[in-house]
């Protein structure tokens, strides 16, 4: 049997089998009233659920002091940091996010997980959110729902890294320090916005999608979405060195698949994926003023390091540091944001500044 990578949490994955929830964890919903959009569309209540490790602090306002929030990327859940190569490496007694330190919380965004999303009832009726309004979900949580008024640390991945760059532009200092992971701080365009809707249209094409109004899921639409999904979660170098024959490579694939074909809802992929077309901190990356620990990986498909962005936008941010993980058949494609074994010594020293 051949060793399973891991690429696939980017988009379609749900909490894997194997990653069991800790015990200390609260799960709640923030149910943020008058819920304005960005595109002008509300919704009397919008539930945001969230996840939290560890005890708050609070200061004579009553205020905590210990927060730490944690974004997940594009179709996953706070769930996900679950995962040993994460929690294994960052949660417990005497590591870099002890949860007897730090008060951990995790949101499911809009869209997502147990938050309020368009298969709750509304399909395609659902307000069109943007990252925009996820972040402004997330602060209305943090300050309605749970006290928490100053974070010590946003540790954003993939989606989770472009929200990271939104909190430094639009609400600097709320966090004392940044870590976005596997992302850009520029508009999604190119190959990248390509195959986002490419996904999208492969779902409305099909047949049995129905404007969104679907008795039997829209199977050929969502077969191309995940089979997109794969490509670009993927690590090639360690895809040719693990699999390196026809029948291996085709056997790992089949299994990859079936991964991940099915587990999210059609109309909720379309909103997931659509969700980054607003995105563009560009014009304001000198608003970050806090530090900054900014990761990318050499092997990342959907951000490549030859765009020459990073070191514009670097030369910009003179709080953050840049740093390129080279590829290597042991890193994880765009999912090594989440192994933490390759970046923690580097939050570590972000953590101690």
């Amino acid at each position: 049997m051949h060793k399973l990578l891991a690429p696939l949490a980017l988009l379609l994955a749900s909490l894997p089998a194997h990653a069991q929830t800790p015990a200390g964890a609260v799960e709640g919903d923030a149910i943020l009233k008058d819920f304005a959009f960005a595109s002008g569309e509300k919704l009397p209540e919008l539930k945001l659920h969230y996840t939290t490790l560890g005890t708050p602090q609070r200061d004579k306002q009553g205020h905590v002091t210990n927060a730490v929030m944690i974004l997940h990327g594009t179709g996953g859940t706070g769930k996900q940091f679950f995962q040993p190569q994460f929690a294994s490496e960052l949660f417990g007694p005497g590591q870099l996010l002890d949860t007897a330190k730090y008060y951990i919380i995790l949101p499911d965004n809009i869209g997502h997980g147990g938050s309020s999303k368009p298969s709750d009832g509304m399909r395609m009726a659902f307000p069109k959110y943007d990252y925009d309004d996820m972040v402004s979900a997330q602060h209305r949580m943090l300050t309605e729902k749970l006290g928490v008024h100053k974070l010590k640390l946003i540790l954003g991945t993939s989606m989770g890294c472009m929200h990271a760059f939104i909190w430094g532009t639009t609400r600097p200092g709320f966090a004392e320090k940044l870590a976005p992971f596997a992302c850009l701080p520029v508009e999604i365009a190119g190959q990248n916005r390509m195959w986002r809707t490419l996904s999208i249209d492969a779902i409305k094409a099909d047949p049995l999608w129905q404007g969104g109004n679907y008795t039997t899921p829209p199977a050929a639409g969502l077969r191309t979405a995940a089979s997109l999904s794969l490509i670009a979660g993927a690590n090639p170098y360690a895809l040719q060195v693990q699999y390196p024959t026809r029948e291996a490579a085709e056997t790992y694939k089949d299994e990859a698949f079936a991964r991940t074909f099915g587990r999210n809802d059609a109309n909720d992929t379309i909103y997931q994926l659509d969700s980054s077309r607003t995105y563009n901190p560009w014009p304001d990356l000198e608003k970050i003023n806090v530090p900054t620990l900014w990761i990318n990986s050499a092997d990342d498909f959907i951000n490549p390091p030859a765009y020459g962005i990073t070191e514009k936008a670097a030369a910009r941010m003179k709080t953050t540091k840049f740093i390129l993980i080279p590829a290597s058949p042991e890193t994880k494609g765009h999912s090594t944001h989440t192994w933490a074994k390759f970046w923690k010594d580097d939050l570590a020293k972000l953590m101690a500044q």
